[in-house]
């Protein structure tokens, strides 16, 4: 058969690759030199927004398996991060552990408890199972301000990350470990959606009794993608602890909760892009809103009482997600697939 003039021709090992094209390889290697070299333009502010970006892109990960990929609707995220950050606590401060042991196990009990609150996904689904979920985020909260060994109200210091004996004290230094984790999280979650694994997590989403007639094990693959999401949540929640130094159970609200899920939606459901996307635009959105425009507004409106700005802050923050939502309900990777395949077909795009 005789391929159009222009037209490559793909084998099947390429079509199957995570990077498939020079071009594409190109790309990525020029995006990663740059991501890397950041601490050396980047001021020590706009490092901690890109921290805090690395830690929440893990977490948004693990909820975007559990949520975008095995469709259980999880709006607990954020209590699950807190287990993480807590367990990492407790294994590093009070009993003195290295770091290393203290991400993994964050990891894997944040992951366990995970499974503890997904056994309802058993029986319910939907926003039964969101229901549910809730009440993890409450009822882990609730151990957190009652139990001494997590410091109660008063919280517990958290030491720095260190490896082979050095210590992560900088903005900078902590850069290159977070983003460093952030990247892994990224590659691993990339190819795991690929796997045997990942097609019964979309088959369980897509339709869960379909894929049971199929032979998917639903109790199975269900707890497992409790597993997974949560122990992300935990290794998240780990560098978290260790990022900022001091644990207090008002850092892990609700409102950070659902705040994972507008992210995921924002970025697009059921995307290994969306995640990325979504986490940017809205831990950037924040930082300009409140380190920029309230600041802006306090002193060009001096007219109106101390706290309307800052007051005008969430308001303006809602309004731009609902605008968003409405102009591009299907995510930000969606707009970005458009665009690529704009480019491939011009100049017939349309």
């Amino acid at each position: 058969m005789t391929l159009p003039c222009g037209t490559r021709n793909y084998n099947y090992s390429e079509d199957m690759a995570t990077v498939r094209t020079g071009t594409q390889w190109t790309m990525l290697i020029v995006f990663l030199a740059l991501l890397f070299t950041a601490p050396f333009f980047l001021n020590n502010y706009w490092l901690s927004v890109t921290n805090i970006i690395g830690i929440t892109l893990i977490a948004a990960i693990g909820l975007n398996i559990l949520v975008g990929y095995c469709g259980q609707l999880s709006i607990g995220h954020a209590g699950f991060i807190a287990v993480g950050a807590y367990t990492s606590a407790i294994l590093t401060n009070r009993l003195e552990m290295p770091f290393l042991a203290g991400l993994i196990g964050a990891g894997v009990i944040s992951g366990l408890v995970g499974i503890i609150f997904g056994l309802p996904s058993i029986r319910v689904k939907g926003f039964y199972l969101a229901i549910t979920t809730i009440a993890a985020q409450f009822i882990i909260i609730w151990v957190i301000n009652h139990w001494g060994l997590t410091g109660g109200f008063a919280g517990i210091t958290v030491p720095y990350a260190s490896l082979f004996g050095f210590e992560f004290r900088s903005q900078s230094s902590q850069f290159y470990l977070i983003i460093g984790i952030a990247v892994i999280c990224v590659f691993l979650a990339k190819n795991f959606t690929r796997t045997k694994v990942g097609r019964a997590f979309v088959a369980v989403r897509d339709n869960d009794l379909a894929a049971e007639v199929m032979g998917v094990n639903l109790l199975f693959y269900k707890l497992l993608a409790f597993f997974i999401g949560c122990f992300f949540a935990g290794i998240a929640g780990s560098l978290y602890a260790h990022y900022t130094g001091s644990l207090n159970a008002e850092q892990f609200s609700f409102t950070e909760s659902i705040l994972y899920v507008g992210m995921i939606i924002i970025g697009g459901l059921g995307t290994n892009l969306g995640p990325i996307l979504g986490v940017v635009f809205i831990r950037v959105l924040q930082r300009l809103l409140s380190g920029e425009l309230v600041p802006f507004l306090e002193k060009t409106f001096t007219m109106f009482p101390a706290g309307f700005a800052s007051g005008l802050s969430p308001m303006l923050f809602g309004l731009v997600i609902v605008l968003f939502l409405i102009l591009e309900p299907r995510g930000l990777a969606h707009r970005w697939n458009l665009f690529k395949a704009a480019y491939r077909l011009w100049p017939f795009s349309y």
